[in-house]
């Protein structure tokens, strides 16, 4: 252990609290990902319903405008609350890609929706609510992994200043070891 220039003893993190704490930074960012997503499921079900018993339109056609609204509502959410810290340089690169990754994310969704209703011809209102959240959850797996992969991405060194910052609090935390004279 080398002696850093408040006195204190400090020792390089080990990769067992390392691989913590990227664990822990993915857990959260899961938890703001499922927060943002929750509500735009929400959203999704909640506009779908309202499109499919207020017009004319068939069952995949209302859930096609549906799912258009909600990948709007989780632009928003994602870039100003999930990933507000990654990087915003390239804004027009991350909308593009925003919106390709929710395009393949909305085929998912409704082709598992359209599969049910005009494959086996589950088409209840149930049914087709229950298809709706089935191929939603589907899509999300793909989206979370092509969000945070593509489009949301994190920047490295703020990741390196964010980790170094952490060491230097644990080490400050740290109680100075006194070292015993021999002889």
């Amino acid at each position: 252990m080398e002696r850093s220039s408040s006195g204190l003893h400090t020792a390089p993190p080990t990769p067992r609290s390392a691989a913590r704490e990227r664990l822990d930074r993915l857990t959260r960012e899961i938890a703001k990902f499922g927060a943002v997503g929750g509500v735009g499921v929400l959203v999704n079900l909640l506009v779908f319903n309202l499109v499919r018993h207020t017009t004319d339109l068939q069952v995949v056609r209302a859930s096609v405008i549906a799912t258009v609204v909600s990948i709007v509502f989780n632009y928003v959410g994602f870039r100003y609350f999930t990933y507000r810290d990654r990087d915003k340089s390239g804004r027009t690169k991350e909308l593009v890609l925003f919106l390709l990754f929710s395009l393949v994310g909305l085929v998912i969704e409704n082709g598992v929706l359209y599969t049910a209703t005009y494959g086996f011809g589950w088409d209840s209102p149930l049914q087709s609510n229950i298809f709706k959240f089935v191929g939603i959850g589907v899509a999300t797996l793909f989206r979370f992994w092509s969000y945070r992969t593509w489009v949301f991405r994190a920047l490295p060194a703020k990741e390196a200043v964010a980790s170094a910052e952490s060491f230097l609090e644990k080490a400050v935390t740290r109680k100075p070891r006194t070292r015993q004279r021999v002889g």
